[in-house]
């Protein structure tokens, strides 16, 4: 916030993206910076420069003048010169209480609704990243919980449930089949989609339901492909609830069969994204200005 009054205090009107920018450059972001991304795809830099002038613009530090293009006011300088190592969140509800502010501060609940963050917290993140951060942790929970469940079921329903996945993920396509095999004779294979109503385009599987433990290693992926091999196939998919050997992952990207590895994280991470036994719970939206409505 503090390089963004900084880009304004010659008092001259300026884009949205050119303040960001400038922002960014007295900052001294670096080229590698400025890639990362936060989940939603949108560059860290430019989400929270947004959020920036979101945040200065509520307490009347800087004045939206037409769509996009802003101006910094007197309180917007006071600001700056009060706080010229950086402006936090704090100094924001602290200036809400000022009498020439033409804006309260309703963002942050007070002391007394809720406990406040730690202060270390309270620059670290904006809403959306804090939105998104909150997502991420409970599905890590949720994950944990998938494998836990996963590992009470018998073998036959793990085989089933990523049959149920991997149809899910798309492939099997409108008319395409999804089978599990019989439990034993499966020749290491444990299920298969046909990806077209003539099975001429097959995936095999293979699903091993193992502790956290059990690492799969380079015989159990060289098993898979001679099954595979026994079947004519030239593509299948080893899913496990454990993890991979780098061996095994070694492996399994020097053969010309194609074997795709798929471990405990990933089949988790897989299962809440295509929604496979989970449930959306609870739906948050998420909203703007339409600047459209204010031209």
């Amino acid at each position: 916030m503090a390089p963004s009054l900084r880009v304004l205090l010659d008092g001259q009107i300026e884009r949205s993206r050119r303040i960001i920018e400038g922002a960014a450059d007295l900052l001294g972001l670096t080229e590698e910076q400025r890639q990362i991304t936060i989940p939603s795809g949108q560059e860290q830099w430019i989400n929270r420069g947004g959020w920036a002038l979101s945040y200065l613009a509520r307490v009347g530090a800087i004045e939206r003048t037409s769509r996009a293009h802003y101006l910094i006011t007197d309180i917007g300088r006071k600001l700056l010169a009060d706080h010229p190592d950086g402006i936090t969140e704090k100094d924001l509800r602290a200036l809400s209480g000022d009498p020439n502010a033409p804006h309260t501060w309703k963002a942050f609940p007070t002391p007394a609704a809720v406990a406040q963050p730690p202060p270390e917290a309270e620059t670290a993140l904006d809403p959306q990243e804090q939105i998104e951060s909150g997502v991420a942790r409970i599905n890590a929970a949720v994950a944990d919980q998938l494998l836990v469940r996963l590992h009470a079921q018998e073998p036959a329903f793990f085989e089933q449930a990523v049959l149920d996945l991997i149809i899910a993920m798309g492939y099997g396509g409108a008319e395409g089949t999804a089978t599990r095999t019989q439990l034993s004779g499966d020749g290491g294979i444990d299920g298969i989609i046909d990806q077209d109503a003539l099975g001429l385009s097959r995936i095999y599987l293979q699903a091993k339901r193992y502790a956290s433990d059990n690492i799969v290693g380079r015989p159990a992926i060289q098993a898979f492909v001679g099954a595979l091999a026994g079947n004519q196939a030239n593509q299948g998919v080893f899913l496990t609830t454990s993890r991979f050997s780098a061996e095994a992952r070694h492996y399994a990207e020097a053969v010309p069969t194609r074997v795709v590895l798929i471990d405990g994280d990933r089949l988790t991470r897989l299962m809440i994204r295509y929604g496979v036994g989970v449930q959306v719970k609870r739906t948050i939206q998420v909203v703007e200005i339409d600047e459209d409505f204010f031209e």
